[in-house]
């Protein structure tokens, strides 16, 4: 069957991270998932060839398309040669993380937007917490102001990208007393 959702350009991006996935990822699967981490090098192999940050503006390192058929494209490969986990690794950077980064302030994105798309800083988020899971309303964790930093408290588990990350976006309660109004993100350089 025929599908409209995409066009030539989509077709083409297909092409060249179809070949990126048969040689920087489908050769070395087993092998990371034997040892339970994907090596930081697929990430700066995909931001060498321009597959993070494809959202990230030019002036900072990315393609600046805003076409999220492009990350399609990209979960139909991992999905079609079952590389799921090392698929994971750049999915959860392009896909869920570079977004929080793109709200950021100027100097933040300029700060660390160059690196996420060249694969050289690689991204984690920190939700899940022993006794909580996923409840974000009932995280423990916190962050207390101190000076031009925080101190942050808490335990965190299952971090995806966790064992390679450079940046970690942490939720946690900058006001305790709240529920979901107290939550807060906050990026945690490792």
């Amino acid at each position: 069957m025929k599908r409209s959702l995409y066009n030539e350009d989509h077709e083409l991006f297909r092409g060249s991270f179809r070949a990126f996935v048969e040689t920087e990822i489908v050769p070395h699967y087993d092998r990371w998932e034997a040892e339970g981490v994907v090596d930081r090098g697929l990430l700066r192999a995909a931001g060498t060839n321009g597959f993070i940050g494809m959202s990230i503006p030019e002036e900072f390192g990315g393609a600046g398309v805003k076409d999220f058929r492009y990350n399609a494209v990209m979960a139909e490969e991992y999905a079609r040669v079952g590389v799921g986990p090392a698929g994971a690794a750049i999915g959860l950077q392009t896909d869920i993380i570079i977004p929080y980064f793109l709200t950021g302030t100027d100097e933040q994105k300029s700060r660390w937007l160059p690196g996420i798309a060249a694969g050289d800083l690689i991204t984690a988020i920190a939700m899940t917490e022993p006794g909580t899971g996923s409840d974000l309303a009932s995280i423990q964790t916190t962050a207390v102001p101190d000076g031009d930093t925080y101190v942050v408290n808490g335990q965190k588990t299952f971090i995806s990208n966790g064992q390679n990350a450079d940046l970690v976006i942490v939720a946690l309660k900058t006001d305790p007393t709240e529920a979901h109004a107290g939550l807060s993100l906050l990026v945690v350089e490792t």
